[in-house]
């Protein structure tokens, strides 16, 4: 398991969120847990989430379909948790890295 790993996710809303990317370093991988962001599918993102329209959500092609970043829904969970390993945005971490600074950043006190 690397940083920016996408895997599938297995928990209840995985309708609408089909996948998780581990964001955490691999500094931590002695960890029993990942941090995760959610990626929503494009296609049911008007149904179960309002997100805004800004930099924290940039859009990926995951397995032919479209995923939204969704880092306000940013949470840990266990290794055994984590589905499938599908793909690996590590090309793209820098838009990812980026959305966490926008979301992160004390710029909008």
């Amino acid at each position: 398991m690397s940083q920016f790993d996408v895997h599938r996710n297995t928990g209840q809303r995985r309708i609408a969120i089909p996948y998780v990317v581990i964001v955490q370093s691999s500094f931590y991988d002695a960890s029993r847990r990942r941090v995760v962001v959610p990626l929503v599918a494009a296609d049911e993102l008007a149904r179960v989430v309002s997100l805004p329209v800004s930099p924290i959500n940039p859009a990926f092609c995951i397995e032919g379909r479209e995923a939204i970043l969704n880092p306000l829904e940013i949470v840990s969970i266990p290794v055994e948790a984590l589905g499938e390993r599908v793909a690996s945005l590590a090309t793209q971490g820098d838009a990812i890295i980026a959305a966490l600074d926008e979301l992160f950043s004390r710029a909008w006190n």
